[in-house]
């Protein structure tokens, strides 16, 4: 997937939020550590730095959700990452964002802290929530 469409589909999967350009997604591509996966239905986009990785976006067509892309693209980049040497993987995600969270608590993530009122869509505030993976402890049962 381009960074410009990868940029298009942020944009859709995240009305409420400033959209990512073709030029930032493109640019963090070629940092070091930076990769994106991606499947018909959306990307995810990571960074691996020597043991831990980084899980910076996932973004799922609005069309597509509720069909299991989010879980096929997690799964992805937590396969990816291991592969790069990772051995944890952190992200953050809108407290308020239940489908999202519900998504990560599946995958075996854990919350490891909060950044209050990091968010702010349409004027509203929300914490960001902080959660942890193992990726050398296998899946969860």
């Amino acid at each position: 997937m381009t960074p410009a469409a990868m940029a298009a589909l942020h944009a859709a999967a995240f009305p409420d939020a400033r959209p990512w350009s073709a030029e930032e997604i493109a640019a963090l591509l070629a940092s070091p550590g930076c990769f994106a996966v991606d499947d018909p239905a959306g990307f995810a986009l990571g960074r691996a730095v020597l043991d831990e990785a980084e899980l910076l976006t996932i973004a799922v067509a609005p069309e597509a959700r509720r069909r299991g892309a989010g879980r096929r693209l997690l799964a992805a980049f937590e396969r990816q990452a291991a592969a790069m040497g990772a051995r944890t993987a952190h992200l953050e995600v809108a407290a308020g964002n239940i489908a999202a969270r519900a998504l990560y608590a599946g995958a075996g993530f854990a919350e490891t802290g909060r950044r209050r009122g990091y968010y702010r869509h349409a004027g509203v505030s929300d914490d960001a929530v902080l959660l942890t993976r193992r990726l050398d402890a296998g899946r969860p049962a």
